[in-house]
């Protein structure tokens, strides 16, 4: 099976490489015949006979190339009709009769065709109502109201095979009406362009702005030429002609660095996307990236269903609401064996049918799905974090009541219980035992009071809720016993979480080397750089720190892993302790 199809897909490609050439040859014999007649019919510069031809062979390439790299994408056989209509157009201009009737029947049709191509661009089909109307308005002028000119005017007829009648005003008429529509044709494709223009997302803009703004230009300027410009310049019928023409000749060239500059929507076969597959893991670009380029639109995003919660996420696990199609989005989802696996977000101004966007969908299915649940296991995870950081910051405000309660009530009323008994030890009269029990009692009752300040401290540090976490770290600092080196660097505004951190690992850090690493000095560092806390604790101990015993250090680590950041120990023996942590400080 593997084997036929990597034969057929080559057969494919080389029968449709075969029937371009083909039809490129035969353009190429025209545009000779065509040059050939004109030459030696006529004794006109060489210059005027081979530019309509050159334009229509420059079409001919512009098509050729948008068919071969987007086989299904109607943009190339536009283009290579334009190319026809073109060489046609130009036979009005040679002595053999019947070939001038067909040039001077399609003299105008060109302009319909690049109306035609403006609108189509760049999925390759005239999307909205406007356009189609518009698209439609062009080929009734440029075919139906040219009827006129040479049905009623022998002297526009090649030897008056066309002629019904001789009625200059009839003629003159469909000329005006001719002119008046083409006109209203051009400019609403000026509007209808100048408006998609900007309704178009900004990264987008610099594809279509190149080719939308010549198209804007040559089609207003073409009609003007022989009917405006052309009077007012005193130019000649054939200077003004040939004007027209290489305007017209600039247009495939935008095309062109459209297509490169990856324009035209994918329409034909997923070869990007199949490649995409077969490629290695290691080798290969994302997935979305493979996409985008298999599709022809750098905007693709791909949405992962979470049936959990009945929503997408993005890669990152992010919920990712679906767009609206007033947006100028829109969605195909993607389904493997009945269920529902993400859906493929892209912008529908560039990409035209839908159901090109489908069978992508279905070739990249499997590894849709394989980081579907990459993207669900990052959801839970993020959603895991956000509730256990609930619980930090509800252990926090737990903290700092207890410490409340325990500091205007227990804690005041043991001052008032001290103040009591040094009145009872002090009033007059009182027997000297007592005197000294009332007095033993009073410090009993400070040493509570001490221990329990102690206790408060502990819990929730008053300079860290009153002053900040510089404040309570220089406190922690002015009571150690060693010598202490503290670089707080500049004062930055930070999470209340954040802060309660920091201080703990500091406090924890300082106690440990205090009670165990014997060390003879200490250092501690904070540094902010961008929206990250870096606290630093290092002493000079003996070392053989290790994060994950104990109780202090690993709850510590729990709790900054809860908040996104990092904790790192380095205590080799008699190397000394250097403990590190990040703590992301949010936007």
């Amino acid at each position: 099976m593997a084997s036929g199809s990597a034969v057929t897909r080559p057969a494919i490609m080389d029968s449709r490489g075969a029937g371009i050439a083909l039809l490129g040859a035969a353009l190429l014999s025209m545009a000779w015949i065509e040059i050939s007649l004109d030459v030696f019919g006529h004794p006109t510069p060489l210059w005027t006979s081979v530019l309509v031809p050159i334009t229509g062979l420059a079409y001919a390439a512009a098509g050729a190339a948008a068919w071969w790299r987007r086989p299904s994408n109607r943009l190339g056989p536009i283009m290579v009709a334009g190319a026809l209509v073109l060489l046609l157009g130009g036979l009005g201009d040679t002595d053999v009769p019947a070939l001038s009737v067909v040039g001077v029947v399609l003299a105008t049709a060109p302009l319909a065709v690049v109306v035609h191509l403006l609108h189509a661009f760049p999925s390759g089909r005239v999307r909205s109502m406007p356009s189609r109307y518009t698209v439609a308005a062009a080929y009734a002028v440029c075919l139906l109201l040219q009827i006129p000119l040479y049905l009623f005017a022998p002297s526009a007829s090649p030897h008056g095979m066309l002629a019904a009648a001789n009625r200059p005003t009839l003629a003159a008429a469909g000329s005006w009406l001719q002119i008046g529509a083409g006109a209203a044709v051009m400019v609403a494709t000026a509007l209808i362009l100048a408006g998609r223009l900007r309704a178009t997302p900004a990264p987008r803009r610099r594809v279509l702005a190149p080719l939308y703004g010549y198209g804007i230009v040559a089609v207003l300027l073409v009609p003007l030429v022989p009917d405006v410009l052309r009077p007012l310049a005193g130019l000649t019928p054939a200077l003004s002609g040939a004007i027209q023409v290489v305007v017209l000749a600039v247009v495939p060239v935008a095309f062109v660095g459209a297509m490169l500059l990856g324009g035209f929507a994918r329409t034909g076969e997923i070869q990007e996307l199949s490649a995409w597959l077969g490629a290695t893991a290691g080798r290969r670009p994302s997935l979305a990236t493979a996409l985008a380029a298999a599709l022809g639109d750098d905007s693709v995003q791909l949405a992962f269903w979470v049936p959990r919660r009945d929503g997408y996420v993005d890669a990152e696990g992010h919920v990712l609401p679906l767009p609206t199609p007033d947006t100028g989005r829109a969605v195909v989802e993607v389904e493997m064996t009945g269920r529902r696996v993400g859906a493929i977000v892209y912008d529908a101004t560039m990409i035209g049918d839908p159901g090109l966007v489908r069978a992508a969908g279905r070739v990249i299915a499997i590894a849709l799905d394989q980081q579907r649940l990459a993207a669900e296991l990052r959801a839970s995870e993020r959603k895991l974090r956000v509730s256990r950081a609930r619980i930090v910051e509800a252990s926090d405000r737990e903290r700092r009541r207890i410490a409340q309660d325990l500091h205007d009530g227990v804690q005041a009323q043991l001052v008032l219980l001290a103040v009591e008994a040094q009145r009872l030890a002090a009033i007059p009269g009182t027997p000297g035992s007592a005197s000294e029990a009332a007095t033993r009692l009073r410090l009993r009752i400070d040493d509570a009071a001490a221990g329990l300040r102690e206790l408060v401290y502990g819990v929730m540090p008053a300079p860290l809720i009153e002053r900040g976490l510089g404040a309570a770290i220089e406190d922690l600092v002015d009571r150690m016993s060693l010598p202490a080196k503290l670089d707080l660097g500049p004062e930055e505004w930070l999470p209340g979480q954040v802060q309660a951190t920091a201080y703990f690992l500091v406090a924890e850090a300082m106690s440990n080397t205090a009670k165990h690493a014997h060390a003879t000095k200490i250092g501690v560092r904070l540094t902010h750089l961008e929206r990250v806390l870096i606290v630093e604790v290092d002493d000079d101990g003996v070392g053989g720190a290790d994060v994950g015993t104990g109780l202090g250090l690993p709850g510590l680590a729990d709790r900054i892993d809860v908040l996104g950041g990092r904790l790192r120990v380095e205590s080799p023996a008699g190397g000394g302790t250097h403990i590190v942590a990040e703590l992301p400080c949010g936007s």
